[in-house]
């Protein structure tokens, strides 16, 4: 059993701790960290928590928890994790990890110098369908990963701060390409190198100094290309889908939107539908449980049972460390119109691979650039000769 410092009442910790007294039943929220008092006892009173406090070094010193859970503004991150490693409690926190490397390095060290648990709360590395596509990947089911794509849209982030880019860090990148990132390095692989950053930013629509869109190539050491898409301009809810190419196979999911769970209502009763969802009536696409959907169960199922076994998560901070690098090199791209290096100050990966291209024996004289059934039945054969290199097909009944 658990007892946890939350850190924040905003939206995510609500999540957060609707999940906590949820499937693990054994674990609670014993202390809320507010900045607002009145904010803090309404959030305490909502989910049933004992004690509220307005100091967040108090409520992380409070002798009776061991887990501090940060759901606080990213400007925020690093001093919560520096006070939770002095206190010597295991700390898990919200994505992403920092506004930059360099505090994100500083989080990092401060984790590993006092020797605390350390997670990264990355829930969409988390959803049942990308544990599974990434277990099938591990196993061979598509051969050698090629080319990723992800991809976090929607109307925009539910709090003033989000849109603060000295309090957040940046914009659409830094909040959701987060995401994208990582879901690409859990399908690619982590021991896999990024290499350089291609990225296009811009503020397309709100009246904000930060970026309201992005798409970005990051290119790792085995070859693979992995791209990312993000949004707050996008209408019509949250889209959060994910694709993988491989060499024997292709991977496509689906996380939230058109998902199998449609509606038609006229909206005479209203109610919640789903997070960031616009309307309330016409064609609607609930939810079943978003704390399954989103990961959150399996994230903080993950994180708790690692601390009880003394092993690492799935998600440290060192893989959020990775994330800010990529971010960094990111908007760096984003202003110099060209690709920028991932500067990775202490890489715990392997080290130079050297991509290859896949050479399909056909017989002695030839491999086979492909094989196709034509139309008309016939089977057309693509091959190149392994010593003049010359390309040439064949047809065959």
């Amino acid at each position: 059993m658990h007892k946890i410092t939350m850190l924040g009442t905003g939206h995510i910790s609500a999540f957060y701790t609707q999940t906590l007294h949820g499937k693990r039943s054994c674990d609670s929220v014993h202390v809320i960290y507010s900045r607002t008092k009145e904010r803090g006892r309404e959030f305490a009173e909502k989910w049933g928590i004992p004690k509220v406090s307005i100091h967040m070094e108090k409520a992380i010193n409070d002798p009776e928890t061991d887990v501090v859970v940060i759901g606080l503004p990213n400007n925020l991150h690093k001093d919560a994790t520096i006070i939770a490693a002095k206190a010597n409690k295991a700390v898990l926190c919200t994505k992403p990890l920092a506004r930059s490397s360099a505090e994100a390095k500083a989080m990092l060290d401060a984790v590993e110098t006092a020797g605390v648990f350390h997670g990264y709360l990355e829930d969409l590395a988390y959803t049942p369908k990308t544990i599974k596509a990434a277990k099938m990947i591990r196993d061979g089911a598509i051969g050698k990963v090629l080319w990723t794509r992800s991809r976090e849209t929607h109307p925009g982030p539910h709090s003033d701060w989000f849109w603060n880019i000295e309090m957040a860090g940046g914009g659409a990148i830094i909040d959701m390409g987060c995401h994208c990132i990582e879901v690409g390095r859990n399908f690619i692989g982590k021991a896999i190198k990024p290499l350089e950053v291609m990225c296009w930013a811009d503020t397309q629509l709100h009246p904000i100094e930060a970026e309201d869109n992005a798409v970005g190539l990051i290119r790792y050491d085995s070859g693979a290309i992995s791209q990312f898409e993000t949004s707050w301009a996008f209408r019509g809810g949250m889209d959060l889908r994910d694709e993988v190419m491989g060499t024997e196979g292709t991977i496509w999911l689906n996380h939230f939107l058109r998902t199998g769970f449609e509606v038609f209502t006229s909206g005479v009763s209203g109610g919640y539908v789903a997070e960031k969802a616009e309307t309330e009536s016409g064609w609607i696409f609930p939810v079943g449980n978003e704390q399954v959907a989103l990961g959150n169960e399996d994230m903080f199922s993950d994180m708790l049972n690692s601390l009880d076994k003394g092993v690492k998560p799935r998600e440290t901070y060192y893989d959020g460390y990775v994330v800010n690098c990529i971010i960094d090199a990111a908007y760096r791209s984003a202003r110099s119109k060209q690709w920028e290096s991932v500067i990775i100050e202490d890489w715990h990966g392997k080290e130079e691979i050297t991509p290859s291209v896949a050479e399909r024996e056909y017989d002695y004289q030839y491999f086979l650039i492909k094989e196709e059934k034509m139309p008309d039945g016939k089977v057309k054969i693509i091959l190149k000769d392994k010593v003049s290199g010359e390309i040439t097909q064949r047809i065959t009944d």
